[in-house]
């Protein structure tokens, strides 16, 4: 599979959910799209005609209004009709703004209030070694979300107990709600603060490389000693313009019928 193209057309359908609802947090979604591309369609041991299988990998998005980035993504895979991407946060819709596991086929973890997806994603993990099921445990958290104290309070427990079976990633895009991380509360230097939390840490200059980010997943799986955190330096936004000239004000922003043509001719257009 050609994954770029691949993450072209998940794009497009993140256009399609937040632009036919007119607002929605694109910024975010767009900038883990090569993650979720290389996850779900190279490395998770999944089944879509079995959301339940046991035994199965598992990803966690923390950052959990990410939510139309996962769901176009499951759309595609054929958990659930591509035509519901199109009822985003509508009334009855099963595709809330935020991942909730109880409405969506193939959301693993309901997240949405920052830090606990993580700490979800650590308890799954631990069960998965109690029950010797040989699962994968992906997680994504945000780099605003580092600084919520729950992260880190996991990490640690993640790391005493050698959660080797644990893959996490850090969306590092630099900014969040209000601004720059870096102004609101810096969380650098990243990687040092995750290897003195005794995880083994993967840094990827261009987050937005499926090539990159597949090397580093490799690296990872192979590590058998501790947790691994894969720091992806990845631009807010990415793949369409508006979006990223917009900076932090992409978190949630509004997409004008203009604006979303825009952005699907700048993907390419709509075959």
């Amino acid at each position: 599979m050609d994954l770029e193209k691949k993450c072209i057309e998940i794009r497009k359908n993140i256009l399609k959910e937040i632009g036919t609802l007119g607002v929605g947090h694109i910024g975010g979604s767009l900038s883990i799209v090569e993650t979720l591309v290389v996850l779900y369609y190279k490395h998770m041991n999944i089944d879509p005609n079995s959301p339940q299988m046991v035994g199965r990998d598992r990803l966690v998005v923390s950052k959990g209004h990410s939510g139309p980035a996962v769901y176009a993504v499951l759309a595609d895979l054929g958990y659930f009709p591509k035509n519901w991407l199109l009822t985003l946060n509508k009334p009855g819709t099963n595709l809330p703004s935020h991942c909730d596991m109880n409405r969506t086929p193939g959301v693993d973890m309901t997240t949405g209030s920052l830090g606990q997806g993580f700490s979800c994603a650590v308890g799954i993990a631990k069960a998965s070694k109690i029950k010797k099921d040989s699962a994968t445990i992906y997680t994504i958290i945000g780099d605003g979300e580092t600084q919520e104290g729950q992260i880190w309070e996991s990490a640690m427990f993640a790391s005493h107990h050698d959660l080797n079976n644990l893959i996490a990633f850090t969306d590092y895009n630099k900014l969040q709600l209000d601004g720059k991380t870096q102004d609101i509360c810096s969380i650098d230097p990243l990687d040092k603060k995750w290897e003195v939390f005794g995880w083994n840490v993967i840094v990827v200059e261009n987050g937005n490389s499926c090539t990159e980010i597949d090397e580093a997943v490799k690296k990872a799986k192979v590590f058998k000693s501790k947790p691994t955190m894969i720091i992806l330096n990845t631009v807010k936004g990415c793949g369409v313009s508006f979006a990223e000239k917009a900076g932090a004000s992409n978190h949630s922003m509004t997409v004008s019928e203009e604006m979303f043509k825009e952005g699907i001719e700048e993907l390419g257009g709509d075959q």
